[in-house]
């Protein structure tokens, strides 16, 4: 049996297991936010509430990472020459 065909068996296994545990779960899983972060806000006493910017509606959480993207486009583009010196493209074509 060639590394090829292992490899392939392999990712089969993980593709039916994964299959089989999403199966047999419950249904529904507690974010971090549900199970850890409101557990000890509430020993705290601390209520949930609102957020400031609630980027639940509409599409403000997809502007935003089209900002931030644009934003890093910039940056990099502005200093490719930093980044990427000449010296090291002829070192290595």
């Amino acid at each position: 049996m060639n590394i090829k065909s292992r490899v392939w068996l392999v990712l089969i296994f993980l593709l039916l297991g994964a299959c089989l545990a999403i199966g047999l779960s419950s249904g529904s899983w507690q974010g971090v936010d549900e199970k850890v972060v409101e557990h000890f806000a509430r020993e705290a006493g601390r209520s949930p509430r609102e957020p400031f910017i609630n980027t639940d509606r509409g599409d403000l959480l997809l502007f935003m990472f089209l900002l931030a993207g644009a934003v890093g486009g910039f940056v990099a583009g502005y200093s490719y020459r930093g980044l990427f010196p000449p010296q090291l493209e002829k070192e290595i074509s």
